[in-house]
């Protein structure tokens, strides 16, 4: 299955300008608290989030981070993200199909929470290797994603995580550092060598 395209989103935020609830579930509110506690580090330099939406993490990540890119495959959540960081000088915001453009890096950070089980294999394949090439070495990259099955999306969240797992076997370039699991998301944390 290819990877869904940026109108996908565009028409789910054309119906409902918060369609995942993130403002206001408690499922949201738990997996930020558990994102955030997963960072090893209290400040990060400069930091990547793929998938910011309309930025309710964002929000929460940029008091730890002295320069932060956000970036969501949609336009439409993008308006809502800039108003609500519009008082963080830290952050910038921006649209962008991973992996079709990639910034230049390098990170300290990179933050993929909900997006990856949208890519297909070759495009998720694309966007791990960009993910390794701009994050600095000893840099961390966290993973979080649903868990259940759903029938439009090209991946699920376990194949996500497996896939960036690889990357973690003894000769990689990832060090796998945490692995948790929720009812229905998982979260884990790599470190790059």
């Amino acid at each position: 299955m290819p990877s869904l395209p940026p109108t996908y989103f565009d028409d789910v935020y054309r119906a409902n300008e918060d369609p995942w609830s993130f403002e206001t579930s408690e499922y949201e509110r738990g997996k930020y608290e558990a994102t955030l506690a997963a960072l090893p580090e209290p400040r990060y330099a400069s930091a990547f989030e793929i998938g910011c939406s309309i930025g309710v993490l964002t929000r929460q990540l940029a008091d730890r981070c002295d320069q932060l890119l956000a970036v969501d495959a949609s336009e439409l959540p993008l308006t809502k993200a800039r108003q609500r960081l519009a008082d963080k000088a830290n952050v910038r915001i921006e649209r962008m199909a991973i992996p079709a453009t990639f910034p230049d890096g390098p990170f300290d950070l990179i933050l993929v929470s909900e997006v990856g089980y949208y890519l297909s294999e070759n495009d998720l394949a694309r966007a791990r290797q960009r993910m390794i090439d701009t994050l600095k070495p000893g840099g961390d990259l966290l993973l979080v994603h649903w868990t259940p099955f759903v029938p439009d999306y090209p991946l699920t969240g376990d194949a996500v995580h497996d896939f960036f797992l690889q990357a973690a076997a003894a000769d990689g370039p990832l060090e796998h550092r945490l692995g948790q699991r929720a009812d229905t998301y998982r979260l884990d944390l790599f470190r790059k060598r």
